[in-house]
């Protein structure tokens, strides 16, 4: 199994023991496949590409085919404890959509996302001219998935506007350390090169 990403390590420690869990955009199903066995989750998942798919159900785990943007709809409210959106955010058509659609079919939503407001990301711009690429961003423009980046404020207005209350917030410096608990937006925004947010509707 491959090991997990750091902000999927940080997701995973936000998630309570033997509860009901949504994964959404679950890739090969690494995450659902760590919680399931290390916190006993009931796990199901929802994937894009087919490949994904293919990979999640060769596992055994509950995955289905599914786009974020219209699928969530299909969930009544309230159904699972925590949906997962983890390096996702920026690749959806809605993304505002998809948060609201989050916050409504769980108790609490886990986001995370590569911060367009990190420092090399401005500099790349201010110096080049062109996109940045970055560990978060390693893809050219013209063949990344991404289509609405955002930076940690962009965010953290996003969840006021929708009335999402933010639980407890990680910022994750180009090396993989924890920078801290999300207290310092705007420190967070300028050195964080991505970030998880454990989010609850108010």
């Amino acid at each position: 199994m491959a090991r997990l990403r750091v902000d999927q390590q940080i997701v995973a420690a936000m998630v309570e023991p033997d509860t009901r869990v949504l994964d959404v955009g679950c890739g090969d199903g690494a995450l659902l496949h760590h919680l399931g066995r290390t916190k006993r989750v009931d796990g199901r998942g929802i994937e894009l590409s087919q490949a994904g798919v293919n990979a999640c159900v060769a596992q055994g785990l509950s995955v289905v085919q599914g786009d974020a943007d219209t699928d969530l709809t299909a969930y009544p409210a309230g159904i699972f404890d925590y949906a997962i959106l983890s390096q996702t955010l920026q690749a959806t058509r809605n993304p505002d959509g998809v948060l609201r659609e989050l916050a409504r079919i769980a108790r609490f939503a886990i986001v995370s996302f590569p911060n367009f407001g990190h420092w090399r990301v401005r500099w790349a711009l201010l110096a080049t001219g062109r996109m940045p690429m970055t560990r978060t961003l390693p893809d050219p423009w013209y063949a990344s998935q991404n289509i609405h980046l955002c930076t940690v404020t962009d965010f953290l207005d996003l969840c006021r506007s929708l009335r999402i209350e933010i639980e407890r917030s990680v910022a994750i410096d180009r090396r993989g350390q924890v920078l801290g608990n999300g207290r310092t937006p705007r420190l967070a925004n300028l050195l964080a090169e991505q970030a998880v947010f454990l989010l609850r509707r108010s």
